[in-house]
Protein backbone atom coordinates (compact mmCIF):
# COMPACT_ATOMS: atom_id res chain seq x y z
CA UNK A 1 0.00 0.00 0.00
CA UNK A 2 1.37 3.65 -1.26
CA UNK A 3 1.89 5.99 1.68
CA UNK A 4 -0.36 9.31 0.92
CA UNK A 5 1.86 11.79 -0.12
CA UNK A 6 2.60 14.69 2.48
CA UNK A 7 -0.50 17.13 1.62
CA UNK A 8 2.22 20.22 2.11
CA UNK A 9 4.09 19.26 -0.88
CA UNK A 10 0.29 18.68 -3.04
CA UNK A 11 -0.35 21.75 -1.70
CA UNK A 12 2.22 24.42 -1.19
CA UNK A 13 -0.06 27.46 -1.37
CA UNK A 14 -2.53 25.85 0.92
CA UNK A 15 0.54 25.16 3.10
CA UNK A 16 1.52 28.77 3.13
CA UNK A 17 -2.11 30.06 5.08
CA UNK A 18 -1.09 27.03 7.37
CA UNK A 19 -5.16 25.46 6.75
CA UNK A 20 -7.43 25.12 3.63
CA UNK A 21 -10.09 27.50 5.81
CA UNK A 22 -7.31 30.07 5.88
CA UNK A 23 -6.63 30.04 2.65
CA UNK A 24 -10.47 29.81 1.19
CA UNK A 25 -10.71 33.19 2.94
CA UNK A 26 -7.72 34.59 1.41
CA UNK A 27 -9.58 33.50 -2.00
CA UNK A 28 -12.40 36.09 -1.61
CA UNK A 29 -11.11 38.69 0.14
CA UNK A 30 -12.02 37.54 3.82
CA UNK A 31 -15.66 37.97 2.98
CA UNK A 32 -15.82 34.29 4.71
CA UNK A 33 -15.36 35.16 8.32
CA UNK A 34 -13.10 32.79 10.67
CA UNK A 35 -16.67 31.46 12.62
CA UNK A 36 -17.84 30.52 9.04
CA UNK A 37 -15.40 28.38 7.94
CA UNK A 38 -13.52 25.51 9.99
CA UNK A 39 -10.53 23.22 8.86
CA UNK A 40 -10.62 19.83 10.08
CA UNK A 41 -8.77 19.24 13.43
CA UNK A 42 -6.59 16.25 11.94
CA UNK A 43 -6.14 17.08 8.71
CA UNK A 44 -6.76 20.73 8.44
CA UNK A 45 -4.74 20.77 4.58
CA UNK A 46 -7.38 18.76 3.25
CA UNK A 47 -10.57 19.07 4.79
CA UNK A 48 -13.01 21.83 5.33
CA UNK A 49 -16.60 22.92 6.01
CA UNK A 50 -18.53 26.12 4.96
CA UNK A 51 -21.38 27.79 7.08
CA UNK A 52 -24.72 28.88 5.68
CA UNK A 53 -26.77 31.40 6.41
CA UNK A 54 -29.52 29.54 5.45
CA UNK A 55 -31.38 27.48 8.47
CA UNK A 56 -31.99 24.79 5.89
CA UNK A 57 -28.38 23.76 4.78
CA UNK A 58 -25.75 22.26 6.38
CA UNK A 59 -22.21 23.36 6.22
CA UNK A 60 -20.42 22.75 2.98
CA UNK A 61 -18.02 19.97 2.58
CA UNK A 62 -14.47 20.45 1.03
CA UNK A 63 -11.86 17.67 0.52
CA UNK A 64 -8.50 18.05 -0.92
CA UNK A 65 -7.19 14.68 -3.26
CA UNK A 66 -4.51 12.96 -1.60
CA UNK A 67 -2.33 12.20 -4.52
CA UNK A 68 -3.29 15.07 -7.10
CA UNK A 69 -4.24 18.80 -6.41
CA UNK A 70 -7.99 18.79 -7.04
CA UNK A 71 -10.77 19.65 -4.54
CA UNK A 72 -14.26 18.02 -4.47
CA UNK A 73 -17.21 20.14 -2.48
CA UNK A 74 -20.53 18.83 -0.91
CA UNK A 75 -23.37 20.36 -0.21
CA UNK A 76 -26.44 18.81 1.68
CA UNK A 77 -29.71 19.62 3.60
CA UNK A 78 -30.42 18.71 6.71
CA UNK A 79 -33.83 17.22 6.68
CA UNK A 80 -32.46 13.85 5.79
CA UNK A 81 -28.66 14.50 4.35
CA UNK A 82 -29.25 14.93 0.68
CA UNK A 83 -27.19 15.83 -1.59
CA UNK A 84 -27.84 19.18 -3.43
CA UNK A 85 -24.96 20.26 -5.31
CA UNK A 86 -21.69 18.43 -5.38
CA UNK A 87 -18.72 19.13 -7.94
CA UNK A 88 -14.88 18.75 -8.48
CA UNK A 89 -12.13 21.43 -10.02
CA UNK A 90 -8.47 21.66 -9.79
CA UNK A 91 -8.73 25.67 -8.66
CA UNK A 92 -9.35 26.53 -5.78
CA UNK A 93 -10.24 30.08 -6.39
CA UNK A 94 -13.53 28.25 -7.60
CA UNK A 95 -13.86 26.40 -4.79
CA UNK A 96 -14.06 29.91 -2.80
CA UNK A 97 -16.72 31.16 -5.11
CA UNK A 98 -18.58 28.59 -4.38
CA UNK A 99 -18.38 28.05 -0.84
CA UNK A 100 -18.93 32.26 -0.73
CA UNK A 101 -22.18 31.72 -2.63
CA UNK A 102 -23.18 28.90 -0.88
CA UNK A 103 -22.47 30.59 2.60
CA UNK A 104 -24.28 34.19 1.08
CA UNK A 105 -27.37 31.99 0.34
CA UNK A 106 -27.47 32.07 -3.25
CA UNK A 107 -30.09 29.90 -4.88
CA UNK A 108 -28.60 26.55 -6.42
CA UNK A 109 -28.58 28.03 -9.64
CA UNK A 110 -26.45 30.90 -8.85
CA UNK A 111 -23.66 28.67 -7.50
CA UNK A 112 -23.55 27.01 -10.73
CA UNK A 113 -23.29 30.36 -12.14
CA UNK A 114 -20.73 31.76 -9.66
CA UNK A 115 -18.85 28.41 -9.70
CA UNK A 116 -19.17 26.71 -12.94
CA UNK A 117 -17.43 23.54 -12.01
CA UNK A 118 -20.65 23.01 -9.64
CA UNK A 119 -23.05 20.34 -10.60
CA UNK A 120 -26.66 20.19 -9.73
CA UNK A 121 -28.00 17.22 -8.40
CA UNK A 122 -31.58 17.86 -9.51
CA UNK A 123 -33.17 18.36 -5.74
CA UNK A 124 -34.93 21.40 -4.93
CA UNK A 125 -34.53 22.91 -1.43
CA UNK A 126 -37.71 22.60 0.88
CA UNK A 127 -36.90 25.80 3.99
CA UNK A 128 -39.90 24.12 6.04
CA UNK A 129 -39.37 20.41 5.76
CA UNK A 130 -42.72 19.63 4.04
CA UNK A 131 -43.01 15.74 3.74
CA UNK A 132 -44.93 16.36 0.56
CA UNK A 133 -42.29 18.20 -0.81
CA UNK A 134 -39.75 16.36 -0.03
CA UNK A 135 -40.93 13.31 -1.55
CA UNK A 136 -41.36 15.83 -4.72
CA UNK A 137 -37.73 16.80 -4.64
CA UNK A 138 -36.52 13.49 -4.56
CA UNK A 139 -38.37 12.23 -7.37
CA UNK A 140 -37.21 15.45 -9.39
CA UNK A 141 -33.91 13.87 -8.59
CA UNK A 142 -34.66 10.36 -9.62
CA UNK A 143 -36.14 12.17 -12.85
CA UNK A 144 -32.68 14.05 -13.65
CA UNK A 145 -30.85 10.93 -12.93
CA UNK A 146 -32.60 8.54 -14.66
CA UNK A 147 -34.32 10.03 -17.19
CA UNK A 148 -34.91 7.72 -20.21
CA UNK A 149 -35.51 5.01 -17.69
CA UNK A 150 -38.29 6.18 -15.86
CA UNK A 151 -40.00 6.94 -19.27
CA UNK A 152 -39.83 4.00 -20.44
CA UNK A 153 -41.74 2.46 -17.08
CA UNK A 154 -44.47 5.00 -17.52
CA UNK A 155 -47.93 3.90 -19.45
CA UNK A 156 -48.47 5.24 -22.97
CA UNK A 157 -50.34 8.39 -22.67
CA UNK A 158 -53.59 8.02 -24.73
CA UNK A 159 -54.15 10.33 -27.19
CA UNK A 160 -57.39 10.75 -29.72
CA UNK A 161 -55.01 11.03 -32.72
CA UNK A 162 -52.98 7.51 -32.19
CA UNK A 163 -53.79 4.19 -31.49
CA UNK A 164 -55.10 2.95 -28.12
CA UNK A 165 -52.55 1.85 -25.33
CA UNK A 166 -52.88 -1.77 -25.04
CA UNK A 167 -53.58 -2.76 -21.12
CA UNK A 168 -51.24 -4.15 -19.00
CA UNK A 169 -52.26 -8.24 -18.69
CA UNK A 170 -53.17 -9.19 -14.84
CA UNK A 171 -50.49 -9.68 -12.27
CA UNK A 172 -49.08 -13.45 -12.13
CA UNK A 173 -51.56 -15.03 -9.43
CA UNK A 174 -54.51 -12.19 -9.48
CA UNK A 175 -57.35 -12.67 -11.68
CA UNK A 176 -59.55 -10.17 -12.12
CA UNK A 177 -63.37 -10.52 -10.70
CA UNK A 178 -66.32 -8.50 -11.73
CA UNK A 179 -67.83 -8.22 -8.03
CA UNK A 180 -64.08 -8.07 -7.25
CA UNK A 181 -61.43 -4.98 -5.90
CA UNK A 182 -60.80 -2.55 -8.29
CA UNK A 183 -56.59 -1.88 -8.53
CA UNK A 184 -54.57 0.75 -10.25
CA UNK A 185 -51.63 -0.28 -11.54
CA UNK A 186 -48.75 2.05 -11.09
CA UNK A 187 -45.39 2.23 -12.76
CA UNK A 188 -41.98 2.46 -11.13
CA UNK A 189 -38.30 0.74 -12.17
CA UNK A 190 -38.72 -2.69 -11.74
CA UNK A 191 -42.60 -3.43 -13.59
CA UNK A 192 -46.16 -2.45 -12.53
CA UNK A 193 -47.24 -2.17 -8.80
CA UNK A 194 -50.79 -2.96 -7.56
CA UNK A 195 -52.36 -1.02 -5.16
CA UNK A 196 -56.24 -0.98 -3.70
CA UNK A 197 -58.44 1.33 -4.79
CA UNK A 198 -62.48 0.57 -3.29
CA UNK A 199 -63.50 -3.09 -2.30
CA UNK A 200 -65.59 -2.84 -5.03
CA UNK A 201 -66.38 -1.82 -8.45
CA UNK A 202 -67.63 1.89 -8.68
CA UNK A 203 -67.55 2.52 -4.97
CA UNK A 204 -64.92 5.12 -4.72
CA UNK A 205 -63.70 4.75 -1.60
CA UNK A 206 -59.77 4.94 -1.84
CA UNK A 207 -58.43 2.57 0.16
CA UNK A 208 -54.92 0.65 0.72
Amino acid sequence: MSTPTDPAVVYPGVAAFGSLAAALRAEVGGRLGVAAVRSSDSAPLLHATVASRLPYREPLRISAWQYERRWSIRGTEPSVGATLIDGTTDDLAEVAKAAWAWHDGEPLRGIRQAAPFVHLTGRFEVPDHDPARLAESLTRRLDHRFPESLSRGRPTKRTNEGPRSRAPPPAKGIRPRPDGPAWLARYRRGGPRLFLISDRLGTGVRGT
